[in-house]
């Protein structure tokens, strides 16, 4: 993939995804896209063919990334937010978590190991947690660790 045209395309999306929401107070849909493209960007991960069975980018090591992304305003707190299914069958080592602001602008990136990930799926207690491999945002950032956050002033 032509990682500079996508970030073209992706920045006419970006705009026109916070001009809707400004419009309906509903969200496009483009987050997942953006996140990714943001991650390989900045953190120079080779992307996966579309639809790759459990990651979505691929590290100078070989490792198969999961990315997740969610657009969260900088005044909303993390509470409640949650990240989208977490599938254990599929092959990926680690799951990053890329954090937009609300005109979907990076803020941080965390990651977290899939040794982790799957503990933290398997503790009893939330059918969510358990059942759909839902983890909340603030659990992620908790027990994985920041790989990259905005310059101050940016």
């Amino acid at each position: 993939m032509d990682l500079e045209r996508a970030g073209e395309v992706l920045e006419r999306a970006r705009l026109a995804a916070v001009d809707y929401y400004r419009l309906t107070g509903k969200p496009l849909g483009i987050t997942g896209e953006i996140g990714e493209y943001l991650a390989a960007k900045i953190l120079h991960l080779q992307l996966a063919d579309a639809r790759a069975p459990g990651y979505d980018a691929i590290d100078g090591s070989g490792r198969k990334i999961q990315i997740k992304a969610r657009c969260i305003p900088r005044d909303t707190r993390l509470t409640g937010q949650r990240l989208g299914s977490i599938r254990l069958e599929h092959e990926w080592d680690c799951v990053m978590l890329v954090l937009l602001d609300q005109e979907f602008r990076p803020r941080t990136i965390h990651e977290l190991n899939r040794t982790s990930i799957a503990a933290a799926l398997a503790k009893p207690g939330s059918k969510a947690r358990n059942e759909r491999g839902a983890m909340a945002v603030s659990q992620f950032i908790s027990l994985g660790h920041e790989v990259w956050r905005e310059s101050e002033g940016a």
